[in-house]
């Protein structure tokens, strides 16, 4: 049978007691569908945490925030993030106890803003999540190649990144369970080493108090000397982008044993769990310097060496030498979760024809989205490639740390940010639309607008800011913004012409659901 003959789930005209149609592919032999029952909470939690990568959120994101945004006050906005998007996530998990797809925002958006917002942010996702994994392979490369030095081997960091590139891509080919385990060691690994550091840091003593006051959070530094000020807006932007990835667990529903249940556990305790670890792990190497001036100047002239000089000097150098081996783990581990990702994107969006139909396929065996993955891998090959011809390879620390690593980073919160706002907006809009006996005057009304507004705010502050990332010879930073309007503006695009040209088509874009789990 032809996918568009697919049944409506719910069936008949959308109303107010009906909701949007959507079409139940849990009982289709002709849909590809990826294993089911193949991770539990632990799983799922594995899977998006290392998407945040912890050791990365902390020795890469603290010292930016810290030079160039609040100063001490570092903690306060990572408490500001974490109360932002506990809030995002009330509306999320009522949106996720509704739907099991593989297309998180894509299909949210879809249901309560129409499928034209749905095919916008959808392809918007796949973006994001692409630069993400080739912003993590830079990181990769970089530390990898300072590491690589100490023991006098000389690799260029294009070839260190594509390295990571095709072992992602060689792990990912296969079952979720193998990407699980593999996640898991790194994830537990770099806690544990941090947690550790947390610990020698604060019986060290010499607290900063009032780092974790939240009015810290809206306050910048002014210049001092030759130190740089703070910006509000790149300290906020900073912290919010820590935490990409703990949104990718509604992905896994299809995948997850229990997903009514599973997904919402994930969602809130990856982002309070963070929210706490973050807090405290961005607190605790302020106690290593003398003053407030000392660590800005720090984070300002020597971000690589923000936390490792205090766990050097305090903890001791075993604790700075596992540091510096664990920031090459947890940014591969970081790096495989968001290829996961992007592939499930690519993968929802190709079985519902708005990529091409191979993506939409998965392996025979390992019910992996194999084609997806591959198509993943090619693009951030591709990304590495051009950043390695047109910026060149004899400075890593320019090429791979600050221009692949931290402006595709940039690119890419830009769009997740937006996306975000909008997914919170649409739940408000798809309560009050299609359920309106289930609406919660907090869940699904408050919290939603609370969201939409705050992230909206983070993004409009990025833009005032922009000028600190477009600075030097990194002047193509302007075009970030303009570029993920682009991709998102095509893929709108898209939908009007698919409206008309190939309705059949239309009506299945973002309403693929799983509910036979």
């Amino acid at each position: 049978m032809a996918q568009s003959d697919l049944s409506v789930e719910g069936g008949g005209k959308s109303g107010p007691a009906q909701g949007p149609e959507d079409f139940d592919v849990s009982q289709r032999e002709d849909v590809a569908k990826l294993r089911k029952h193949a991770v539990g909470l632990g799983g799922v939690l594995f899977l998006t945490v290392t998407g945040s990568a912890p050791i990365s959120a902390m020795l890469f994101n603290t010292p930016i925030i810290v030079g160039f945004g609040q100063g001490a006050g570092a903690p306060a906005a990572f408490m500001f993030a974490t109360i932002v998007l506990v809030i995002f996530s009330v509306g999320y998990v009522a949106m996720a106890r509704k739907k099991t797809t593989a297309g998180g925002f894509y299909s949210y958006i879809s249901h309560g803003l129409g499928r034209e917002a749905g095919i916008g942010t959808g392809f918007g996702s796949v973006i994001a999540y692409s630069v993400f994994e080739a912003s993590l392979c830079g990181g990769f490369a970089y530390f990898l190649g300072l590491k690589l030095n100490a023991f006098g081997v000389n690799i260029a960091w294009p070839w260190l990144a594509l390295g990571m590139v095709v072992l992602i891509s060689a792990l990912t080919y296969f079952d979720v369970r193998i990407s699980s385990t593999v996640l898991a060691i790194g994830l537990i690994s770099e806690i544990a080493i941090l947690l550790i550091f947390d610990i020698f840091m604060f019986a060290h003593g010499n607290t900063n108090w009032g780092a974790i006051n939240p009015v810290k959070a809206f306050q910048a530094f002014p210049a001092q000397g030759k130190l740089a000020a703070g910006a509000i807006g790149i300290g906020l932007f900073f912290a919010f982008w820590s935490w990409v990835g703990f949104e990718m667990a509604p992905n896994y529903g299809e995948e997850s044993r229990d997903p009514k249940r599973i997904v919402p556990r994930a969602m809130y305790i990856s982002v309070i769990g963070l929210g706490i670890f973050y807090t405290i792990t961005s607190w605790a190497p302020l106690s290593g310097y003398a003053t407030t001036h000392a660590a800005i100047a720090q984070a300002q002239t020597n971000p690589a060496d923000f936390y490792l000089t205090p766990a050097k000097l305090y903890a001791g150098q075993w604790v700075s030498s596992i540091m510096s081996y664990l920031i090459i783990t947890g940014s591969f581990a970081c790096g495989m979760a968001f290829h996961n990702t992007a592939a499930r994107y690519m993968y929802s969006l190709g079985r519902e024809n708005l990529l091409p139909a191979a993506v939409g396929r998965t392996h025979p065996k390992w019910k992996s989205p194999h084609i997806a993955s591959v198509t993943q891998s090619v693009i951030a090959a591709i990304i590495i490639a051009l950043f390695a011809i047109f910026t060149g390879t004899n400075d890593p620390t320019s090429q791979a740390y600050v221009q692949v690593y931290g402006l595709m980073a940039v690119m890419g919160v830009i769009i997740i940010l937006s996306v975000q706002a909008l997914v919170s907006l649409g739940i408000l809009v798809y309560y009050e639309r299609f359920h309106r006996d289930e609406v919660h005057w907090w869940k699904t009304r408050l919290a939603p607008v609370l969201a939409f507004v705050s992230q909206a705010y983070v993004v409009y502050l990025l833009f005032t800011n922009i000028g600190f990332l477009g600075a030097s010879s990194y002047s193509y930073a302007y075009w970030l913004g303009p570029v993920d309007l682009v991709v998102v503006l095509s893929g709108i695009a898209m939908a009007f012409y698919l409206r008309r040209r190939n309705p059949a088509k239309y009506e299945r874009a973002g309403r693929l659901i799983n509910e036979g789990l």
